[in-house]
């Protein structure tokens, strides 16, 4: 691999000290048929409690659900537009999300470890009624904030 551009490092560091613990991002959406239909055909993921009303309807959620990397996909909208670079991610997924559902997700920075140049975060994910699906932690390093502050 080559080494950075002294350019490069310097943008790395600006980025890592303008980053806040306790600093918050939100990125809210609402699923979509099409959402469903183009994250199954990416990923190979033709589960049929995703794909199949029938199936899904006589299940004990009695309708489809998304998928769930698809809901927790939400993370990299707000990482990708802090450049953010994620080198560690997991997910509890604690309710279904269903198609036309608007899920609000929230990243807050709860640690800052300056010698390993590394942040830590919790992501929480909550549906148009208050009710939590989906909580997150995730570890990585800021490239280029493109937010305003």
């Amino acid at each position: 691999m080559s080494e950075a551009t002294p350019e490069f490092k310097q943008q790395l560091r600006e980025a890592f000290d303008s980053l806040k613990v306790g600093q918050t991002f939100t990125f809210r959406r609402t699923f979509t048929e099409g959402d469903v239909a183009l994250f199954c055909g990416v990923t190979g993921d033709y589960n049929p409690y995703h794909i199949d009303e029938t199936f899904a309807k006589s299940s004990f959620f009695g309708r489809r659900n998304i998928p769930g990397l698809l809901t927790s996909s939400m993370i990299t909208h707000i990482g990708g537009m802090i450049g953010f670079l994620a080198t560690e991610m997991h997910f509890y997924y604690i309710a279904s999300v269903a198609i036309g559902d608007t899920i609000t997700c929230t990243v807050t920075f709860t640690e800052k470890d300056e010698q390993k140049r590394l942040f830590h975060a919790t992501g929480t994910f909550v549906n148009q009624d208050g009710v939590e699906v989906l909580r997150a932690q995730f570890s990585g390093f800021p490239a280029h904030i493109r937010l305003a502050r």
